[in-house]
């Protein structure tokens, strides 16, 4: 049974890319780290597009290693083939952006761990069940890989599967150029041109540059090279010719390039080139194997090119299916991609699960967030108010026990050691920048005016802001709460942070069933689009439906909702889920107080110690976790009926 549509083979490392554009790589002075090496892109652009992608390579005993391997797997790639090598590192690649014709770019992979791979990486039962297998031409450079790539292709061939080489012709990773040429794409080399013709047979299909068939036909000669690789090859040719596109060959060459079918190109800005064949091989490999005519498959394929020249990094920059749909329906609006707010928008919210881990369609959270309440408290010092929150990690991890749908709200100010311990236990964790009770709304001041401190959080940390607004409030009020929310909202995407907004209409004025609808729509009118909201309990089936409906109307990529508590007695919460937990949009509770409420203020007191307010706490969030499971089985079942 063919379980996957598509196994690549190769290089795989850590990517740190210069975020000064435009300067030296001597001059960066901070990078940006994704996952690299064409065949690592290519099984995460393709896992994107809804292809059922896997990667055979090794990878290093340390922390990038462990990097790439979480990284795959939050693309939905299979790792199965993915080696751990126990004595070499994993490969690094350093890489700045000039302009659109320079890219410095130096690899450090002396000894690495994907040129370790080997004959017995190959498992013949992973090669058995997928539809096709990608080479690229790195891995045909050193006889150990070249024997395990040339055992995964035979495997392929015997197992009714197609193949597909990327020639990725990299001169330095040949040994025909210097380590301070890494970003030379060609060098004439005769023994290079020799190696690549004894494999070429092998493959389906083969796809290069006009210079990386120049090397594979072993003369500078556009068409004579594609004549000499059909000479040895039945493969379809694709050569890939920058902007003016790329052409296909299925049988005999013509006396120009113009003579192979082609597909639609797109009129964009190139901002970088790097990793743009990887992205273009991407969408190629989803025509291909869904049987689409090559000018359906190349305009796919350049689609995904145009994305990847228009970002920042590779595998980032390439596009989810329902992105793609997007753009080849709508079109080009403004050719610099990565400005067109309705194009970052589905981009960011159709791949954002990609990079978060967990599955977090059920959100169980307890909020220990609170900072002024706790200060109020009889026996509070920052250092007890620190040492009482990772009392509360240590219950609500007890609760989790490593499964996914838990979560924490925690601040940096008191709870700074709870925070970071938080981080790599799968729990979900959201972290406030409200200034704690502030209307209008202020920001704490470890974020900067310009909210430049939001550099320094975890990846995992979802920035949470509260906002207590109303319809009726003032031009003036609105004005400088939204400045607030924008700024932060802004600086969230730019670090690649989940937002979580929060609005408490009830503490304002009164509310009707219009009332929490009214605002999510006025902050989405704004340009805001919140991965979460937090929102109050709402009182009727009615403001639940209608709040939804602002939300899907908007954005219907949401992660969702979830239900704050104010405080309320476990009874009067149950009531709440109930009516909340008939909406699918609502995902679960964040509440605080009525967990921690009363044995913060025990404990502090001196009246309770450790082991007890942990056991209380955890019973208390166990028993709203289970009452929310109850709420959502209940209406599940409702619903099926």
């Amino acid at each position: 049974m063919k379980t996957l549509d598509v196994i690549t083979i190769g290089r795989a490392g850590v990517d740190l890319y210069g975020s000064q554009i435009g300067g030296r790589l001597e001059d960066m002075g901070s990078f940006e780290k994704y996952i690299g090496g064409s065949p690592t892109n290519i099984a995460c652009g393709t896992a994107r597009l809804g292809l059922r992608s896997g990667l055979i390579t090794r990878v290093g005993d340390e922390h990038m290693g462990r990097f790439i391997r979480e990284e795959l797997m939050r693309h939905g790639v299979n790792v199965e083939g993915v080696s751990t090598d126990p004595e070499r590192l994993t490969a690094l690649v350093i890489l700045g952006i000039r302009d659109e014709e320079q890219f410095p770019l130096i690899f450090y992979r002396e000894n690495c761990a994907d040129m370790a791979l080997c004959e017995a990486d190959i498992d013949e039962g992973l090669i058995a069940r997928t539809r096709s297998v990608l080479a690229t031409g790195t891995h045909l450079s050193n006889p150990k890989t070249e024997a395990a790539t040339l055992k995964a292709l035979k495997l392929a061939r015997q197992y009714g599967a197609k193949t597909a080489l990327d020639i990725d012709y990299r001169p330095n990773l040949w040994g025909v150029a210097g380590h301070g040429e890494g970003e030379s794409r060609f060098v004439e080399s005769a023994a290079v041109t020799a190696k690549l013709q004894k494999s070429l047979h092998y493959f389906d299909l083969i796809v290069g540059t006009e210079e990386e068939f120049h090397i594979a036909g072993g003369t500078t000669d556009t068409i004579a090279a594609l004549k000499a690789v059909r000479a040895v090859s039945n493969a379809t040719l694709i050569c890939k010719r920058g902007a003016a596109g790329a052409a296909a060959f299925e049988g005999a060459i013509p006396d120009s390039l113009d003579g192979g079918q082609t597909g639609p190109g797109f009129p964009i800005e190139v901002f970088n080139v790097l990793g743009a064949g990887d992205g273009f091989f991407s969408g190629l490999l989803k025509g291909w194997l869904e049987g689409e005519t090559w000018p359906k498959a190349l305009e796919y394929a350049n689609a995904c090119g145009a994305f990847a020249v228009s970002r920042h990094g590779c595998t980032p920059a390439y596009p989810s299916l329902e992105e793609l749909d997007f753009f080849l329906s709508r079109g080009v609006t403004q050719p610099d991609l990565r400005n067109d707010r309705d194009l970052e928008q589905i981009h960011w919210a159709t791949n954002r699960h990609r990079s978060h881990g967990g599955d977090f369609s059920e959100m169980r959270v307890f909020a220990f967030d609170h900072r002024m309440q706790l200060e109020e408290m009889e026996g509070y010092t920052l250092k007890k108010g620190g040492a009482f929150k990772e009392l509360c990690l240590e219950a609500a991890l007890k609760v989790q026990q490593g499964r996914s749908g838990y979560g924490i709200l925690c601040d940096n100010r008191i709870g700074r050691h709870a925070l970071h311990a938080a981080s790599g236990t799968g729990l979900w964790i959201g972290r406030p920048c409200e200034w704690p009770g502030s209307r209008p709304l202020e920001l704490e001041p470890e974020l900067g005016p310009d909210c430049g401190g939001l550099k320094e959080w975890a990846r995992e940390n979802v920035v949470k802001v509260l906002c207590f607004c109303h319809p009726e409030d003032d031009a003036d009020i609105w004005a400088r709460q939204l400045d607030r929310v924008r700024k932060l909202y802004a600086a969230a995407r730019r670090n690649n942070l989940e937002f979580l907004l929060e609005i408490i209409p009830s503490k304002v004025a009164a509310t009707d069933d219009d009332t929490t609808a009214h605002l999510i729509r006025r902050f989405y009118a704004e340009g805001i689009y919140p991965d979460w909201w937090k929102l109050e309990p709402l009182a009727s089936q009615a403001g639940w439906a209608k709040a939804c409906d602002a939300i899907e109307a908007y954005d219907r990529h949401t992660r969702g909702i979830v239900v704050l508590g104010l405080d309320a007695p476990e009874a009067e919460l149950a009531a709440s889920f109930e009516i909340a937990a008939g909406f699918p949009l609502v995902k679960g509770f964040a509440v605080g107080r009525t967990i921690f409420g009363s044995v913060a203020r025990d404990w502090l007191a001196g009246r309770m110690g450790d082991d007890e307010a942990v056991a209380e706490m955890a019973t208390r969030y166990a028993r709203l976790a289970d009452i929310w499971d109850k709420a959502r089985a209940a209406a599940t079942a409702v619903a099926a009926e």
